[in-house]
């Protein structure tokens, strides 16, 4: 979350250091600022170790790789856009999640990430309206 100019936690922390500058000690800091005397210490150690920038800014974070590459979404969505199975009326998350495994697009895949790449693309299969379907005719 971000708001004003510069994130909260960088204009704290530059806060941090400045104090620290004028020689208050840690958990001093730490009380005027808000933060915890961790915090400080490690930005403080942040500091000393690679200079104001590495102090004030998080390095990126990799995350967790995706699950499903660009041809398993397309597979995915385009099993949605289709008719449901035999005995059923429409899709739902749940019973897409089941049939992807059953089909073997992906060796395995949660509800959520299903319904997040559902979702992603607008798409609503348990709402009959919403779902583009091929005419016959």
């Amino acid at each position: 979350m971000q708001s004003g100019l510069q994130p909260v936690r960088t204009v704290l922390r530059a806060l941090a250091l400045r104090q620290l500058a004028d020689g208050q000690p840690i958990r001093q800091v730490a009380k005027n600022v808000g933060l915890t005397p961790k915090t400080v210490w490690l930005t403080s150690q942040r500091y000393r170790q690679g200079g104001l920038e590495r102090a004030l800014y998080e390095r990126p974070r990799p995350g967790k790789a995706a699950l499903l590459d660009a041809q398993h979404r397309q597979r995915i969505v385009a099993l949605a856009c289709g008719p449901p199975p035999e005995g059923r009326s429409r899709w739902t998350v749940r019973l897409l999640t089941e049939e992807v495994v059953k089909r073997k697009l992906v060796p395995r895949v949660g509800r959520e990430t299903i319904r997040v790449l559902l979702e992603s693309h607008d798409l609503k299969p348990w709402r009959e309206k919403n779902v583009v379907r091929g005419g016959t005719g």
